[in-house]
């Protein structure tokens, strides 16, 4: 297996973590033929991307530059990976699964003649890709026909990759672009909620549910986050019922996350719950129903009264920090 890219994805200027995340899933891929994957950064000036590339855990970077390619346009994206793909004739090409790509992405699928494996959360020898379906509750295996495989991948279901020492050889790709192939003004990128916190970023995580029965006992949960450092989010019925903001929500329907240690309060652990922080390094649940479904994918569980066991973490945190 050899032509592993992986396509970066920027937001001001700077790739965000589920970029890096994408780099490892291409690594995963080009560990089984013993290479490493080369990175793809688009728009019209991409030196300072490239340069960030470079220090990236790829084997080089190629610059697809072209003074359309800014603003991003679906019509142009499209157009000059296209041409570039025609010109490299790559195994596999590994997106970020973000609602950019998930804009422009189908349309190269179908120009291609190939299909999207999207949103994908492991891969394994062969290569199988592995994606949720319904909300979590059943897993989808797919295995590549022919070439080129796109695949797009989960946020979260990656470990983002460590910068390495020696910086990657970076080449340019310039596609033939005119004005009319773009048929599209760009508007304002779309952005799902406004967000005031990014918890796909926080290290750690103190989520609450419907465990904790009323608004007024939030503050144990806050409490314990402020010992750990912590950020604090919630299931869905916390944000439903308005006791958090709609952006500290983890599962289908909010974010999805991967901090090294996730915190669960009091959440039962619905599916749809599930979904957004299975892939978290260390999961600790507390709730009083040794049956609750969290206990299944927790590494740590404590089976208690969340309002005597809060209390007693945050007083042990806060003890061994004087």
């Amino acid at each position: 297996m050899s032509g592993i890219y992986v396509v970066l994805e920027d937001r001001n200027g700077r790739f965000g973590r589920i970029s890096l995340e994408a780099i490892a899933a291409a690594n995963i891929l080009a560990a089984q033929s013993g290479t490493k994957p080369t990175a793809i950064v688009i728009g019209a000036q991409t030196e300072s991307l490239a340069a960030e590339a470079a220090t990236k855990n790829v084997g080089k970077i190629v610059r697809i530059e072209h003074p359309l390619l800014s603003p991003y346009t679906p019509d142009g994206f499209t157009a000059a990976l296209q041409q570039f793909i025609a010109a490299e004739s790559p195994d596999f090409i590994v997106f970020p699964h973000t609602y950019q790509v998930r804009d422009y992405a189908p349309a190269l699928a179908a120009r291609l003649g190939r299909v999207l494996i999207g949103d994908v959360t492991q891969i394994s020898d062969g290569p199988v890709f592995v994606r949720s379906l319904m909300q979590g509750r059943l897993s989808g295996s797919y295995k590549s026909t022919g070439s080129p495989t796109l695949i797009s991948v989960q946020s979260g279901a990656f470990r983002a990759e460590e910068a390495q020492s020696a910086p990657a050889e970076i080449t340019t790709f310039t596609p033939n672009l005119e004005a009319s192939h773009i048929r599209t003004k760009p508007g304002e990128p779309f952005r799902g909620t406004a967000q005031t916190v990014d918890l796909g970023s926080a290290p750690m995580i103190v989520a609450v549910g419907r465990g904790i029965r009323e608004e007024g006992n939030l503050s144990l949960v806050q409490d314990l986050a402020a010992s750990l450092g912590a950020e604090v989010a919630a299931s869905r019925p916390i944000c439903d019922n308005g006791w958090l903001p709609i952006e500290r929500q983890v599962g289908s329907s909010g974010q999805t996350v991967a901090p090294k240690l996730y915190l669960a309060v009091g959440i039962s652990g619905a599916i749809q719950h599930l979904v957004g922080m299975k892939g978290s390094q260390c999961i600790v649940a507390i709730n009083k129903d040794p049956e609750a479904p969290i206990f299944e994918v927790a590494d740590y569980g404590i089976v208690g009264d969340l309002f005597e066991v809060v209390p007693a973490l945050t007083e042990a945190l806060k003890s061994a920090r004087q």
